[in-house]
């Protein structure tokens, strides 16, 4: 089984910065895509980003285009989230998942999630 792990979340200012990381069980992932979701409380699981296995191609829904980045070290194990500017609306549960190949709407792997809390 592949096991997430998520870490950085935490509270922060309005237009301040948060980086997200999230670590595989495995030494290596190369061959998985991966992406973050997240849940705010009374709404629905949304998309937010995905990056593919290669790293090469990258996917953002338009409410972060601009202001979050997701990148990964296949050498570390790890992908990340840099949140830059944020909203109070960012404000959410942050799950990172993980798919081999392709991430679907719903993905086969899930982390725990961990809380990005934006004051204003």
């Amino acid at each position: 089984q592949v096991q997430l792990v998520e870490s950085g979340g935490g509270l922060v200012q309005a237009g301040g910065s948060l980086r997200l990381s999230c670590a595989a069980s495995r030494r290596t992932f190369s061959n998985y895509a991966m992406g973050w979701f997240r849940q705010a409380p009374g709404k629905e699981r949304e998309f937010v980003a995905s990056i593919s296995w290669s790293g090469t191609s990258v996917n953002y829904a338009d409410s972060v285009k601009g202001r979050f980045t997701i990148s990964r070290d296949n050498a570390k194990n790890t992908v990340s989230l840099q949140m830059n500017s944020l909203k109070p609306e960012d404000t959410a549960i942050y799950y990172c998942a993980a798919n081999l190949y392709v991430l679907p709407r719903v993905p086969e792997y899930w982390g725990q999630g961990t809380q990005v809390t934006v004051s204003s």
